[in-house]
């Protein structure tokens, strides 16, 4: 009895296995995965825009890396008080966040604007400057 279930077992391994070497296809060569529509080879230079296009999509860029590419980073931002203050709350609504205000915008000493993140009530939670220039966030207490 033993034997006759092991060599059945035996007849479904081999014939399990060969139905799977039958349906398996070859990988595409690397230098042309990305015309047959599959996910181009990071070495070559389609991969390369594939990655950077991933990247951007998951906000993994580096500087220059824009998710809105029709708009171009400028080197001087030229940001004025009101600026800082529009940045500012809109970063709070792309947070979801539709109580905390903005308060506070000044400018301050070598090309910063302060300005503060306040309760409704007028608390302030937080202290930041923006540089002009920049548009870098640091901050402050």
């Amino acid at each position: 009895m033993r034997g006759k279930i092991l060599a059945a077992v035996t007849i479904l391994a081999i014939g399990g296995t060969g139905a799977l070497v039958a349906y398996a296809q070859p990988a595409p060569p690397a230098a042309t995965a990305g015309a047959q529509g599959g996910v181009p080879a990071p070495g070559t230079e389609m991969g390369h825009h594939h990655s950077m296009m991933m990247h951007r999509m998951h906000g993994e860029g580096g500087p220059g890396h824009n998710t809105f590419a029709l708009l171009r980073r400028e080197e001087d931002r030229k940001l004025a008080p009101a600026d800082v203050q529009k940045i500012a709350e809109g970063f709070l609504l792309w947070h979801g966040n539709h109580t905390w205000k903005v308060t506070n915008v000044a400018p301050a000493a070598d090309g910063l604007i302060g300005f503060s993140i306040s309760t409704p009530e007028g608390s302030v939670i937080a202290k930041f400057t923006m540089d002009s220039k920049t548009a870098k966030v640091t901050r402050v207490s």
